[in-house]
């Protein structure tokens, strides 16, 4: 079993970190994440602004032989109609389950999103790749982890060192969207140009 520490973590600049953390699919799931990277995660997690400051998000970390149980749960991606998921061996090394917590808040408003991506952030600076999944079978999910009916599954991100390339190809407006990959399994996420997503109402001209 091969373990990766926090003393092997990336140095790049945050446009470079936010490029780099994109979903990762396929993982090398036999590369462990140490406990206190997870931890940090969560840690960045719970800094992250929150609607009304009323902090209803729980972290529930998956890294033991309940994993398999998360990973009956999920569904990978839409576009690639015809995957399943990742195979034995390329599976995620672990998982955060995001959870509300319904005695604090019935409604978490966009904080879970927040919380996610802040995740994928700090996972990449360690080298270490994610996908935030929504797709979820939550009600198997929460009597799988014995999850106690107060909260509520929001999302389920997945971790682990990637074994996949991924990459940026810059589309125009009108162009297909959907991501794919490639006869070399590399895999393709479109993105609008700057000057396509920047808007300028005519009364600023």
């Amino acid at each position: 079993m091969i373990t990766i520490t926090i003393s092997e973590r990336l140095v790049m600049n945050f446009t470079e970190l936010v490029t780099k953390s994109r979903s990762y699919r396929r993982f090398y799931e036999e590369k462990t994440i140490d406990r206190s990277i997870l931890e940090e995660m969560v840690n960045c997690a719970r800094l992250i602004p929150s609607a009304q400051n009323l902090q209803p998000l729980k972290y529930l970390v998956v890294d033991g032989k309940e994993r398999e149980l998360v990973f009956q749960t999920l569904k990978w991606a839409g576009y690639l109609t015809e995957w399943d998921g990742p195979s034995e061996g390329e599976r995620p090394a672990a998982y955060i389950v995001i959870l509300s917590d319904t005695e604090i808040s019935k409604n978490v408003k966009w904080d879970h999103g927040i919380a996610a991506q802040t995740i994928l952030l700090c996972s990449m600076s360690h080298g270490i790749g994610g996908c935030i999944i929504g797709s979820v079978n939550k009600a198997q999910l929460s009597d799988s982890l014995y999850i106690p009916e107060r909260y509520t599954i929001e999302l389920v991100i997945a971790l682990g060192y990637p074994k996949e390339k991924v990459v940026i190809d810059e589309i125009n407006d009108g162009d297909d969207i959907r991501y794919y990959r490639d006869k070399d399994e590399t895999h393709h996420v479109p993105k609008r140009k700057l000057k396509d997503v920047l808007f300028f109402p005519e009364s600023f001209k």
